[in-house]
């Protein structure tokens, strides 16, 4: 808008404030005259036949156009989810902007996503089923030679936010209601340019056959809304959205990952980091599963990551590049839970040896910002500006394969296992040198690997403890310490048996069933406790924070229900089962 008529609907606009719960607009009573826009707080759409949520709509979100501009039609209430502050926008003024390009493009961009009666309401993404069985609808597509102005239309006719772009090399592009935005209208490019100058080309893709969880952490990961899901000959099935995956509730680990990146300096970081663990809460209060939930958390940690990392080097003010850092743990893992920590590491160039002192000071600050986002710096030192985990690529490499020819020197099996877990989360991948000298563990150094099983298997489970506390009903337990550590040892170590690097603990004891390393029935087993026990943790902890308290993992046995009393004392048997049949079996031959 122009600058005189954005002046005159502010004049004419009426600031306007609700407390939680209450309704804004009942868009099934009359006709509405204005729109609102959200200033602060959150409103929600429900439908009016059956109260399922439409859409969630954030600060900066408007919503009651739709009806305005086609009289009535959609039955929908408005209430605000949290006390909020709304903008009432008289009807008439924004009427008359609908009218021009711009508006016209932003309807085009928004309408088809709002009350849609063909799309299913899916619950938040908790569940293992193949993406293919998501996807609904036919498939738009259209032509290399197709127009902006095409491609829209036909979006429209469809009520799609997105179109696929069969490219003469068989690849595919997309382009989608961001891209009208973004790249059309606030670009000022014509709606008669070819759909090919603003797509994007090739389309990131995923198969059928992958869980909906694991395209969800996909999609989070890269910040994509739309997926082309195909088929493993490549043809098209579909497209799959955020919100074929995602309740309303989860939406909010997307909003919070673009405003991660938006902050401009450390204080906006720190103060849209203290609420990560409350979206977190959230998500599995709302009945998302406890590995979706971690997945997730690890995601938009990434994310406070880079961005904390980024606002250290322009603070700095020098252009520092040919490094790495490195994410350890289990956010490398995917697994974080409201209670962990930051561990981290650096890795830089061969040729940049002469910054490390540089380089640290760096990572100090980094993790002076991610501390004041509540995300504490590793407890036991393993973090990137300590000497033990800043070094060069062939520094690493060269101690890597120190910790293979001698283990016991030199820390090196719990080096090892923290830099096996290791993932890059910024700069080049290729410095991360570690998991190339244990590539090939098993064929090549199987004493270091025995030493890794042994080491595994030194993790006790305290089932004695466990059954006195369990006898009179009190006493505590840590989960973390005494029951998930040595799951996720025991994987580790599997892993590598398999030649398996970074991955999560399920991925790593199914790799290691397939490599022989343990039986599928162990592997099964494990998952299925280590699934449990992230459950209790994750509700252990949630319950914590809903409390105002820390969240941690040691537990009062009190306080548990039979129910799960009865599951971790089981679980606890099946560890120690799979713990003594590891110990008799030797390390299966290359």
């Amino acid at each position: 808008m122009a600058d005189e008529e954005l002046s005159d609907l502010a004049a004419e606009s009426e600031v306007v404030d609700f407390p939680a719960g209450a309704v804004v607009a009942d868009y099934a009573k009359r006709v509405p005259g204005d729109v609102w826009m959200v200033r602060s707080g959150q409103v929600t759409l429900q439908a009016s036949a059956d109260a399922t949520t439409i859409d969630t709509v954030e600060p900066g979100g408007i919503f009651g156009y739709t009806p305005l501009l086609t009289g009535g039609g959609m039955e929908f209430v408005a209430r605000a989810t949290a006390p909020s502050t709304l903008i009432r926008l008289p009807g008439a003024v924004v009427r008359a902007q609908f009218a021009k390009p711009a508006g016209l493009a932003f309807l085009a961009s928004t309408a088809w996503n709002v009350g849609r009666a063909d799309r299913p309401t899916i619950a938040p993404t908790t569940d293992s089923r193949p993406v293919g069985e998501l996807v609904h609808g036919d498939v738009l597509l259209v032509g290399p030679d197709a127009s902006v102005r095409d491609a829209v239309c036909r979006m429209t006719e469809h009520h799609v936010s997105y179109a696929l772009i069969r490219l003469p090399d068989g690849e595919l592009g997309i382009f989608t209601d961001r891209d009208l935005r973004t790249r059309v209208v606030a670009a000022g490019v014509s709606i008669d340019a070819p759909i090919t100058e603003v797509m994007s080309a090739p389309a990131r893709r995923v198969t059928a056959d992958l869980t909906a969880e694991t395209v969800l952490m996909e999609m989070l990961e890269c910040g994509l809304r739309h997926m082309p899901v195909m088929t493993s000959r490549g043809e098209v099935v579909g497209v799959v959205e955020d919100a074929d995956l995602l309740a309303a509730s989860a939406r909010q680990s997307f909003t919070l990952r673009r405003s991660i990146g938006l902050a401009g300096d450390a204080a906006e970081l720190q103060q849209v980091g203290q609420r990560v663990t409350g979206v977190a809460a959230d998500l599995f209060r709302n009945g998302t599963k406890a590995s979706a939930t971690s997945a997730i958390l690890s995601v938009v940690i990434d994310s406070l990551v880079r961005r904390a990392l980024e606002l250290a080097l322009a603070e700095a003010g020098d252009d520092i590049n040919g490094f790495a850092w490195l994410t350890l743990g289990s956010v490398a893992r995917r697994e974080a839970v409201p209670s962990s920590d930051v561990d981290s590491a650096l890795s830089w160039r061969d040729d940049m040896s002469s910054a490390s002192a540089q380089l640290r000071a760096i990572a100090i600050r980094t993790h002076e910002i991610l501390d004041g986002c509540g995300l504490p710096s590793d407890r036991n030192g393993a973090v990137a500006y300590q000497p033990l985990f800043s070094r060069s690529q062939s520094e690493w490499f060269a101690a890597a394969e120190g910790w293979l020819d001698d283990p016991l020197r030199g820390q090196g099996l719990m080096m090892s296992s923290l830099l096996i877990d290791g993932r890059v989360v910024w700069g080049d991948a290729s410095l991360h040198t570690v998991p190339a000298a244990y590539r090939s563990m098993r064929d090549e150094h199987s004493e270091a690997l025995r030493l890794q099983r042994l080491d595994a298997l030194a993790a006790r489970v305290k089932t004695r403890s466990l059954r006195d506390v369990l006898s009179r009903r009190g006493g505590t337990f840590d989960l973390k310490q005494h029951a998930i550590t040595p799951i996720v040892n025991l994987a580790r170590w599997g892993g590598l048996s398999a030649d398996v690097g970074s991955a999560s603990t399920p991925a790593r004891l199914s790799a290691a069933a397939q490599a022989g390393a343990i039986s599928d029935s162990d592997a099964e087993t494990l998952c299925d406790v280590f699934v449990m026990l992230q459950r209790l943790r994750m509700a252990h902890q949630v319950a914590q924070i809903a409390a105002g308290h820390t969240p941690g993992d040691v537990i009062t046995m009190s306080e548990l229900s039979p129910l799960n009393r009865s599951l971790l004392n089981e679980g606890l048997r099946e560890i120690v089962g799979v713990q003594r049949r590891v110990r008799n079996v030797g390390i299966p031959p290359g």
